[in-house]
């Protein structure tokens, strides 16, 4: 049987937020153009599998901010995570589980 963990609130809270922006961060890459600054097209049928981009337009000065808001609150957010108090309560053995039970905390509920 799977070891049980009583996070803090404030892990629970902050690995939910993770979640939430990563996702977050994750559709709004797919929904901007490849190349953050304008760039032409191109097509390469020389190599072990053929690469094809569409000439892209580039990111404009919002989308470029907010993708930044975005990974800097990732970071913060991991590293909130990662540093919190309570791992220091978990032994060194059992922190893998612990971690991997925190990231799926979200799906037992």
């Amino acid at each position: 049987m799977a070891a049980t963990y009583d996070f803090p609130s404030d892990l629970l809270a902050g690995q939910e937020e993770l979640h939430q922006v990563r996702a977050e961060l994750s559709a709004l890459l797919k929904r901007l153009p490849w190349s953050v600054e304008p760039l032409d097209g191109f097509s390469d049928a020389g190599g072990w599998r053929k690469v094809e981009r569409p000439a892209s337009p580039g990111w404009t000065e919002d989308e470029q901010a907010e993708v930044e808001k975005l990974r800097r609150r990732e970071h913060e957010l991991a590293v909130f995570v990662s540093g919190h108090r309570f791992w220091a309560e978990v032994t060194a053995a059992d922190r893998m589980n612990a971690r991997s039970s925190l990231k799926h905390a979200r799906e037992e509920d």
